[in-house]
């Protein structure tokens, strides 16, 4: 069996232990919403640790490498307002990071001809190679989280995640 995978559901886990605190700290408190919304803040936390060792020789954070991919999925240059819907950032943290990727030589910016108070932002050729490269081996990385659950499984994790997020989206 590979490292990243484990046949034991019932394995104690980080978010057991936490749950199991919590019930000594805080008796009757019911907290059986951690068991799924624990397990996923873990996840995106080891998720956030592992992109950013396999972009560690890129030369761009994690966050930076986000403002990358939302203007590569773009058909046309984006609006730095539609960069921070995208990528959940700040305002302020997406004029930061697509001035250094400026800097770099992987984001263009340019003013919108009809406003020049817009500024639109689009991927420079060495931008667009950058994230060619590293995709890859991001998915690469989810997919060994993902190691030890079937397609079906994964389709249903995914169904009933999408569920969640649908919630978390209306109440925010």
């Amino acid at each position: 069996m590979a490292p990243d995978e484990t046949d034991d559901d019932a394995t104690p886990d980080f978010v057991s232990a936490v749950r199991g605190s919590w019930s000594s700290a805080l008796p009757g408190l019911d907290t059986s919403p951690l068991d799924v919304l624990g397990r996923i803040s873990r996840i995106s936390a080891l998720s956030v640790q592992r992109l950013n060792g396999v972009l560690a020789t890129s030369g761009v954070s994690r966050s930076e490498f986000d403002v990358l991919c939302a203007l590569a999925r773009s058909p046309q240059p984006l609006r730095a307002s539609g960069v921070t819907a995208q990528t959940m950032l700040s305002g302020a943290a997406t004029t930061k990071l697509t001035a250094r990727l400026e800097g770099l030589g992987l984001v263009q910016r340019r003013r919108l001809e009809r406003d020049g108070r817009v500024v639109l932002l689009s991927l420079t050729e060495e931008g667009r190679a950058l994230v060619e490269e590293q995709f890859p081996r991001c998915v690469d990385s989810d997919r060994r989280l993902l190691a030890g659950l079937d397609d079906g499984e994964r389709a249903a994790l995914a169904a009933l995640l999408r569920r969640v997020a649908a919630n978390a989206e209306r109440h925010r």
